[in-house]
C-alpha cells in the first residue's frame, strides 16, 4: 500500500506558528495587567501591546504558509496546528486593530461635556488627579468644535422634577453604573466619581452638576481620562449611558 510521505518541514513551521499565536495572544492580553496591577508605564504597555500584534500577524502569516501543504485529508497534525495559529492569532490581533480603526474615525480628544461652553468643574477630583499626564482644565474651544462634530447628541438633560430629586436620580445612576463616587455635595448640586477600566485600568474622572431649568433640573456632565490623547470614543459611551439611564430613572 502507498502511503504518502509526510513533510517534517511543514510540520515543525506549523508548530512555529502556533506557539506564536499562543504567545502573541498571552502578550496582548498581558499587556493591561502589566499596567494595572505592576505600575508598568502605559507607553511601555502599550508597546508591549503593539509587539503582540507584531508576532500574532506572524503566527497567522505562518499558519497560512504551513496550512496548504497539510490538507486535512492528510490526517497530519500540522493542518491542526497551522489551523489553530490561524485562529488564535487571528483573535490575538483584533484587538489592536480595532483600537487602531476606532482611532482613525474618532477625534483626539480625552475630555467630553454635555456643556462645552461651561463644563463642570472638578473639585474634590483635582487632589486624585495629581500627577496624571492630562491637566484637569477643559481644553478649549478647538476641543469643544470636535466633539460638537463627533458627537452632536452630548448634550444636557432636561429632566421635570425639582433639583434635589434630580440629584437622588443621577446619584442613583452613578452607583449603579458602577462608578466610584468619591463627593456628593446636594447643596452645590455636584457629583464626582471616577470610572476605572477592566482591563488596562485606565481611571476616568466625571462630574455632574445639577441646576434649576425653570420648573425642572438640567444635569450636566463631565468625563475626562487622566492619560491619553484619544478616549477612542469611551468618555462619550460613558455619557450617552448616564443620559439613557437618568431619562429612565424614577
Amino acid at each position: 500500500m502507498f502511503v504518502r510521505p509526510t513533510n517534517p518541514i511543514s510540520h515543525r513551521l506549523a508548530r512555529m506558528a502556533f506557539i506564536s499565536a499562543c504567545v502573541a495572544a498571552l502578550i496582548v492580553a498581558a499587556a493591561g495587567p502589566l499596567h494595572r496591577y505592576l505600575g508598568l508605564d502605559i507607553e511601555a504597555a502599550i508597546a508591549v501591546f503593539r509587539y503582540g500584534f507584531y508576532v500574532a500577524v506572524a503566527g497567522v502569516a505562518l499558519g497560512l504558509a504551513t496550512i496548504v501543504p497539510t490538507r486535512p485529508g492528510d490526517r497530519r497534525r500540522g493542518f491542526v496546528a497551522a489551523f489553530l495559529a490561524i485562529v488564535i492569532g487571528v483573535a490575538g490581533a483584533w484587538v489592536p486593530v480595532s483600537w487602531f480603526l476606532w482611532s482613525q474615525q474618532l477625534p483626539v480628544i480625552n475630555d467630553i461635556s454635555t456643556d462645552v461652553a461651561s463644563p463642570p468643574a472638578m473639585v474634590a477630583l483635582l487632589q486624585l488627579r495629581r500627577g496624571a499626564p492630562n491637566l484637569p482644565n477643559y481644553p478649549g474651544a478647538a476641543a469643544a468644535a470636535l466633539q460638537r462634530a463627533a458627537y452632536p447628541d452630548i448634550v444636557s438633560i432636561i429632566l421635570p422634577v425639582a433639583p434635589a430629586e434630580a440629584f437622588k436620580r443621577a446619584d442613583r445612576v452613578a452607583m449603579a453604573l458602577g462608578w466610584d463616587v468619591i463627593a456628593r455635595a446636594p447643596a452645590e448640586g455636584r457629583i464626582e466619581a471616577v470610572d476605572t477600566s477592566n482591563w488596562f485600568g485606565f481611571r476616568d474622572d466625571i462630574v455632574v452638576r445639577i441646576r434649576a431649568e425653570g420648573t425642572g433640573s438640567r444635569i450636566d456632565i463631565r468625563s475626562k481620562s487622566r492619560a491619553g490623547e484619544s478616549d477612542l470614543g469611551v468618555n462619550a459611551r460613558r455619557i450617552r449611558d448616564f443620559a439613557a439611564r437618568l431619562k429612565a430613572e424614577r
